[in-house]
């Protein structure tokens, strides 16, 4: 997302903070005040990203990673703000749509929707709450519950799905009726500025507004390739190559189904709402750039 947000606002001016290299301006680990901190003094907007990859096997060394990467980025990222003397009037923080439920039978919106049980929701409600708890008044915190974000960079969720693809892997998962939620990278970065720039606060889910069965998902994106072969995996095959992976197969199964209703009633407008097209798209942004 990084990247995604790095192109969107290239004509604004941006400091980078994070863990060194990949062209960071300010070096942080995560954890600590220090020097850093000077950038968010006078920023008008503080967008935060901080957090290990979920994509890994849930041991417990990697669960505390994971929750406290989270929660003590954001917990110092609160102090920062705290302790500025003209601190930002916008907060934007990660969050995740996999907060909620894992659902079928109706989408979840900001309003309606059902917080769903376990490790990663866990960690969702904790993050979500560190951001609150640690958000000084006068700054306007959103907290982004974001869909799988949808770009042609190397190594991100649509590379990893279209390789899959590419090798004719691409097929149904474990029956293919559980959902996915997407957002197209460029609809992502106009969410973020829109964001930026209305009055919304809290919780708000960012993500296309037309999720669909896994299935259905594979098969639109066989579609944009090329190809119509797709070879499914059962569940136990799909256990066994998370294992191999080093991953989890909750990144596959969950259903997620959300729908972003906060944004659709402020009258942001995505350029890509149907996942057909945003595939297309990303298929000719991904050989374009190989």
């Amino acid at each position: 997302m990084g990247a995604i947000l790095a192109r969107a606002f290239a004509d604004d001016e941006v400091v980078v903070i994070g863990r060194g290299g990949g062209g960071r301006d300010r070096i942080w680990d995560g954890r600590t005040l220090g020097p850093w901190a000077e950038a968010v003094d006078g920023a008008d907007v503080v967008i935060n990203l901080a957090g290990r990859s979920v994509d890994c096997r849930y041991n417990e060394a990697n669960r505390r990673a994971i929750m406290d990467s989270r929660v003590d980025s954001t917990r110092v990222l609160g102090e920062a703000i705290g302790q500025a003397a003209n601190p930002p009037r916008v907060w934007l923080q990660s969050s995740t749509a996999t907060i909620y439920a894992d659902r079928y039978d109706a989408p979840n919106d900001e309003r309606s929707g059902i917080i769903g049980d376990g490790f990663s929701v866990g960690v969702a409600q904790a993050w979500e709450r560190t951001a609150v708890e640690s958000c000084p008044p006068g700054t306007r915190l959103v907290l982004l519950r974001s869909a799988m974000v949808m770009s042609p960079d190397r190594g991100g969720i649509f590379d990893v799905l279209l390789g899959l693809v590419r090798r004719r892997l691409g097929g149904s998962a474990a029956g293919g009726r559980q959902y996915v939620s997407w957002i197209h990278g460029e609809d992502f970065a106009r969410a973020l500025r829109f964001l930026i720039e209305h009055e919304l606060e809290g919780p708000v889910n960012v993500a296309a507004p037309n999720p669909l069965p896994y299935a259905e998902f594979m098969r639109a994106l066989r579609d944009a390739w090329g190809t119509r072969i797709g070879l499914p995996a059962t569940r136990w095959m799909l256990e066994l190559g998370a294992w191999a992976m080093r991953t989890e197969t909750e990144l596959v199964l969950k259903s997620r189904r959300v729908v972003p209703g906060r944004l659709a009633e402020a009258g942001f407008g995505f350029d890509y709402p149907e996942w057909p097209a945003a595939a297309r798209d990303l298929v000719a942004d991904w050989r374009a750039r190989r």
